[in-house]
């Protein structure tokens, strides 16, 4: 078959785009023909078997969303006048779910659109006026994949007419070759953090994320650790400077980087502090790389840390956030048996699921 994605891919970062990458290497692998339209970027090329088309535009926030849907959905039309696409799928739900459904409503071509969080969390809890456009896809999209529990019920929500019978649960899945226990330490040489525990975030830097609770809980710890934060966005010269204004001691921006890989397995426990999440990719993959979890009480993040691989903390309180970050790095008998149990949790999570009705299991 020959399925067209639309939505963020690599080398643009964040876990749409990983999800993407890891659902169309496996479709690849079982024999089916995929093409990606993703946004504009100079290094676009085709990886793994993944036909990959890039679009034109300007990367302006309030504007990158509206030029994206227009190109990619140029992008769309100009594809099914060169190939017979099967199936399109659009991964969250504005602007690339818009794209594809209302080309695949022109086309009557099967279109499945993925919610995949903010896109519902946030865009519609938070702005009105776009509530009835989400609405609009959700109702225009033959299936709606939403990838946790949490998501899916929040996208039942809306009322919209039969999106209850076809809204299906798909998890984000990983990499358990790829993310794994290793002994690699060039990242701590790099950074010169071999003698302390190492705290790790990895994400946007955007307020929903709440690195900002995470450096408050630096403040007040008992426990001597680096923290490490790996990512870019927003956020990044507020949040530098204010580790510099506060003196806050040992916190280490990397910047976006593209090797987590390398870099999950040097730390001593992963933190995600969210005030909503749909999932937490990075989660399982720092599970997979055998490393304890500490994640915020809400959505998604509760569906994938148990008791035995982490804790879950409340977002909005600073003494939550750092006390759970001191008993896991003061406590070795602690860690050792969340750490023990992470990579068979991990486990749970390996298997790409497939969504298509069209596509054999």
């Amino acid at each position: 078959m020959k399925i067209a994605m639309v939505g963020q891919f690599p080398p643009h970062v964040g876990g749409v785009g990983v999800h993407i990458h890891t659902l169309s290497k496996e479709l690849v692998k079982q024999g089916h023909e995929v093409y990606v339209i993703t946004y504009p970027h100079k290094n676009i090329q085709d990886i793994d078997g993944i036909h990959v088309i890039g679009t034109k535009g300007l990367n302006i926030p309030g504007v990158r969303g509206l030029m994206f849907k227009k190109n990619a959905k140029k992008a769309l039309e100009n594809l099914l006048e060169k190939e017979d696409i099967d199936i399109i799928h659009g991964h969250y739900l504005f602007p690339a779910g818009a794209a594809a459904v209302e080309v695949g409503n022109d086309h009557k071509i099967k279109t499945y659109v993925t919610a995949h969080g903010s896109d519902m969390f946030e865009v519609y809890k938070k702005q009105p006026i776009m509530r009835s456009t989400l609405k609009n896809v959700l109702k225009k999209a033959d299936v709606v994949l939403a990838v946790s529990n949490a998501l899916r019920h929040e996208i039942i929500a809306t009322g919209v007419s039969g999106i209850s019978e076809k809204t299906r649960l798909s998890w984000n899945s990983v990499d358990i070759d790829k993310f794994s226990p290793n002994t690699n330490d060039s990242f701590k040489k790099e950074f010169n953090l071999e003698d302390k525990p190492i705290v790790l975030f990895v994400g946007n830097l955007i307020k929903r994320k709440n690195v900002e609770s995470l450096l408050e809980a630096k403040k007040i710890a008992y426990g001597d650790y680096y923290l490490v934060v790996v990512g870019d966005g927003p956020l990044y010269k507020k949040l530098k400077n204010k580790v510099e204004d506060e003196n806050i001691r040992d916190v280490i921006f990397t910047g976006s980087r593209t090797d987590v890989e390398n870099i999950i397995p040097s730390c001593d426990v992963l933190v995600l502090p969210s005030f909503s999440e749909s999932f937490g990719l990075v989660l399982i993959e720092a599970l997979a790389c055998g490393k304890p979890v500490i994640g915020s009480n809400v959505g998604g993040i509760t569906e994938i840390i148990t008791d035995d691989v982490g804790l879950l903390v409340d977002p909005n309180k600073i003494s939550s956030i750092a006390s759970a970050i001191d008993n896991v790095i003061t406590d070795d008998e602690l860690r050792n048996f969340l750490s023990s149990n992470a990579r068979e949790r991990a486990i749970d999570f390996s298997k790409v699921n497939i969504p298509y009705d069209e596509v054999e299991k």
